[in-house]
């Protein structure tokens, strides 16, 4: 057995720290590398006007229901009388809570009471952004998450 000198303490001590730097490394590329962007430039401007289109969007008293299945995914309106909505400029952005690698903005087309897009989307948690405009030229807005199981469940 040889001995255990001091050249040989440094290099287990070096490499041990080199594994955790290099570990630590890796891990702030990828959260930097994943991380989506910032929500708003400036959040105290965008706190300004927080309160008064809230209360315009829930004055409008519209309900959103989202689904998903047969790789089609399917926006419905309501107003406070449970009767369908047609809208004004509307955009979804469909993607993942943590990265933004796997948004897609799909093209929804009015189909009856619904505005419907063909989407596929592999299986997991995804964070809708929906965003459309009542006939007065209200903002209505909302984030919705929906799961889609594995084919086996």
């Amino acid at each position: 057995m040889t001995p255990l000198t001091g050249r040989k303490v440094f290099a287990i001590a070096a490499s041990a720290f080199g594994v955790i730097i290099a570990a630590n490394v890796t891990l702030a590329m990828q959260a930097v590398r994943t991380f989506p962007g910032l929500e708003v430039a400036n959040s105290y401007v965008a706190s300004q006007g927080f309160d008064a289109q809230r209360q315009a969007q829930q004055a409008l008293a519209w309900t959103l229901r989202a689904d998903y299945d047969d790789a089609q995914i399917r926006l419905r309106f309501t107003d406070a009388a449970g009767d369908p909505l047609q809208v004004d400029d509307l955009t979804l952005l469909v993607g993942r809570a943590t990265e933004a690698r796997d948004d897609a903005q799909p093209d929804l087309q009015a189909q009856g009471d619904a505005y419907v897009a063909a989407l596929t989307l592999s299986p997991g948690r995804w964070l809708l952004r929906v965003s459309a405009h009542a006939p007065d030229g209200t903002l209505f807005r909302q984030r919705r998450v929906i799961t889609v199981p594995d084919a086996g469940s």
